[in-house]
């Protein structure tokens, strides 16, 4: 099928609900940082319907999910979205897209986690907002229209998981936010974004997602309710850190650690015995870099102490990429890890 709605020859939009500022009500017009205090969070049904004034030509079927704080979202909550979003293209394969609403603290991680696990023609873009809907400069509506948008673009589909914040469309693996509460909260350093959404509504891209990128090489990972994943820790290098954090997680049960390291990607020399003991027990250890723009490649120094290098991925994607790599049976060897921490 087309992707077209069958009586209007429109294009079909599924909007996904999860939460987040963009459903949340202010106590006031200028309540952009304590408006989660209300405690009023409105279902994605309810905001659809202010959606008359976007000037886009799309029929829009609304879906809730949850309602989730993304500070509060778990693995078991992206699981189950992956599942949700399957189902919805499956039970109505003539959709052109997809749109998930997320709150903005946790969106570049659903966004990879989506990547690595949905493999659909459709692309899904993730949207939010910085401020709550009825506050002045609220960028809730202006996003889903942007959203919305690329989400109905012949030239987003195969893209995979894209995000979508003010009118900027990033590629899942690159993105990350980047400030608190401006606007312009979210960045692609140091590759930039794929392109963008114009005042009127339509979509450019100078850019488009790598093959490799766009299509993850994990095996299908069942998505049944009942399945957990591995827990995966991260330690940030600081200077003068010890073992203790990194011993911590051990005794939580962690089965692989992100070492946050000190720019070229080090971890403080405290820190090394500690990391040595997690090898020694089995756990994978990926070794990352704090920078911004930090790349950790395959060196001696990693090989001699049986860790991993990181690429240029960052640490919270590379966290939920080894968690799916941990929960593949049979688990991959150290050099099977590797090769897919690197190609991803």
């Amino acid at each position: 099928m087309s992707g077209l709605s069958r009586a209007s020859g429109k294009p079909r939009v599924a909007v996904i609900g999860t939460g987040g500022t963009f459903a949340m009500h202010a106590r006031h017009a200028f309540d952009w940082v304590e408006y989660s205090e209300s405690g009023v969070v409105h279902p994605i049904g309810d905001l659809v319907e202010q959606l008359d004034r976007i000037d886009l030509d799309i029929e829009i079927l609304p879906q809730s999910f949850r309602m989730i704080g993304s500070t509060g979202i778990l693995p078991q909550d992206w699981m189950e979205l992956a599942q949700l979003i399957r189902r919805t293209v499956q039970d109505d394969p003539g959709l052109t897209g997809i749109v998930v609403t997320h709150g903005t603290a946790t969106m570049e991680e659903t966004a990879w986690f989506l990547q690595l696990t949905t493999d659909i023609r459709q692309p899904i873009v993730l949207t939010g907002a910085q401020r709550p809907l009825n506050t002045s400069g609220s960028d809730a509506m202006a996003n889903l229209r942007a959203a919305l948008a690329v989400a109905a673009a012949p030239q987003a589909q195969g893209q995979g998981v894209l995000v979508v914040m003010d009118g900027m469309v990033f590629a899942a693996r690159d993105v990350s936010k980047a400030a608190s509460f401006e606007l312009h909260a979210f960045e692609a350093t140091p590759y930039g974004p794929l392109g963008r959404v114009d005042a009127d509504g339509s979509v450019v891209l100078r850019r488009r997602v790598t093959s490799s990128i766009s299509h993850s090489m994990l095996p299908a990972l069942d998505m049944s309710s009942s399945r957990t994943l591995p827990r995966v820790d991260m330690v940030v290098s600081y200077a003068g850190a010890d073992g203790a954090a990194i011993d911590g997680v051990l005794a939580a049960g962690a089965r692989g650690i992100i070492s946050i390291g000190l720019a070229p990607g080090r971890p403080a020399n405290g820190e090394r015995a500690a990391l040595q003991r997690a090898v020694a027990q089995g756990v994978v250890v990926v070794q990352a870099a704090r920078a911004a723009r930090g790349v950790v490649p395959p060196q001696a120094f990693l090989q001699r102490d049986g860790v991993l290098a990181g690429g240029d991925l960052a640490a919270p994607k590379l966290r939920i990429l080894l968690m799916l790599i941990l929960a593949q049976s049979p688990l991959p060897d150290a050099a099977a890890i590797q090769a897919l921490l690197l190609a991803h």
